[in-house]
């Protein structure tokens, strides 16, 4: 069928709305009507050609929209189901069988590499393959999405809200709720407060810990940050040590938890000797290189750094959940969002790159 879709043609390239050739689902894959898209940091890395698939390519992985038709195999959707997409995987290799599919041992193949479940790809434009992003490229008004995806949607739950959720947000929320889980009377230090940042703060307010430190190099920021739940805020630009002004908040010891949210190598090392000894640092954004000193910085003094994919979420379980903190007034993640029409996706980028607007939903009607 014949589709729009956001095609980058080449790497690092402008995105533009083409019309697009979509192949029919098949074995456990269902074919939706696209109603909105967040706009993730990880769509623009991808752009930039940050993973190894090729172009053209259509991103977008935050995606919810209508079932329209399901391929063979499909059992748990039917048509005019409402459904929200997450990430991809197998379903049957060890993480996942134990539980843990944001841990699947082909996470990398199903998500990053350009095709679908089945290793082929569905959409070609100008007689060219075009590869497909986290199993679905939902900057499109339509996609072939694996069932492993898919989540679904109360009817009485705008698509434009449930689509952000599927990544950013579970991820900032999940590192908190699902890896950190701080417990009562601690102190956490939440670094870099975009959507992710935010999230995570919003599930520290949900959490028994007492201090929530914000750090960010943006004075508007942080005064959002306070807004969702800090009650600490730190202007990394305007202090000589980060880590001493944490330490001045928490007693001179350091912060139980922290969360790395920027994807700075440096912040990452930062963050991680702003926490005490003991105490858990988590990388969330996807930090290339990191320098720090094994025995003084992390070993020597019983800390731990672990690395975070999509906040530890199982989707199908996760979103419902945040779903109904916000319903009862709990996380209120719809107050970062801005919505742009559809054509509107490279302004929608760049105001995110600005820092005009948190968290940029593409609406495709």
């Amino acid at each position: 069928m014949n589709i729009k879709a956001a095609v980058a043609e080449q790497k690092e390239g402008r995105i533009s709305i083409e019309n697009v050739e979509l192949g029919e689902p098949k074995e456990g894959e269902v074919l939706v009507k696209i109603a909105a898209c967040g706009i993730c940091h990880t769509d623009e890395v991808g752009r930039l050609g940050f993973f190894p698939l090729s172009f053209p390519a259509v991103f977008g992985h935050e995606g919810a929209g209508t079932v329209v038709k399901t391929g063979p195999g499909v059992t748990d959707f039917k048509e005019g189901d409402k459904v929200s997409f997450s990430y991809s995987y197998c379903g049957t290799c060890e993480a996942c069988k134990r539980g843990m599919p944001f841990g699947c041992n082909h996470n990398r193949r199903l998500n990053f590499t350009g095709t679908n479940f089945d290793g082929t790809k569905r959409m070609t434009y100008k007689s060219r393959e075009v590869s497909s992003f986290f199993g679905q490229s939902a900057f499109a008004t339509h996609a072939v999405v694996h069932k492993n995806n898919l989540i679904h949607v109360d009817e009485d739950f705008p698509l434009y809200l449930a689509a952000p959720m599927g990544c950013g947000i579970q991820t900032g929320a999940g590192t908190v709720l699902n890896v950190l889980r701080p417990a009562a009377d601690t102190s956490i230090l939440i670094t870099g407060c975009g959507a992710v940042g935010l999230s995570a703060i919003m599930a520290a307010k949900l959490s028994p810990c007492s201090k929530i430190i914000a750090c960010d190099i943006s004075d508007e920021k942080l005064a959002v940050a306070k807004e969702f739940g800090a009650t600490h805020t730190i202007n990394a630009s305007k202090v000589d040590s980060v880590a001493d002004a944490v330490r001045e908040i928490t007693d001179g010891l350091g912060a139980h938890y922290a969360a790395d949210c920027t994807g700075s190598g440096e912040s990452l090392r930062v963050s991680l000797n702003s926490v005490r000894s003991l105490g858990v640092c988590a990388a969330v954004g996807a930090a290339q290189n990191i320098t720090f000193q094994v025995e003084g910085e992390l070993m020597g003094v019983a800390k731990s750094l672990v690395g975070v994919v999509e906040g530890y979420s199982i989707p199908q379980i996760f979103i419902p959940q945040l779903i109904n903190y916000y319903k009862q007034g709990k996380f209120p993640f719809d107050r970062m969002i801005k919505t742009y029409k559809f054509e509107e996706i490279n302004k929608a980028f760049e105001d995110v790159h600005e820092g005009k607007t948190v968290k940029a939903v593409l609406v495709m009607e």
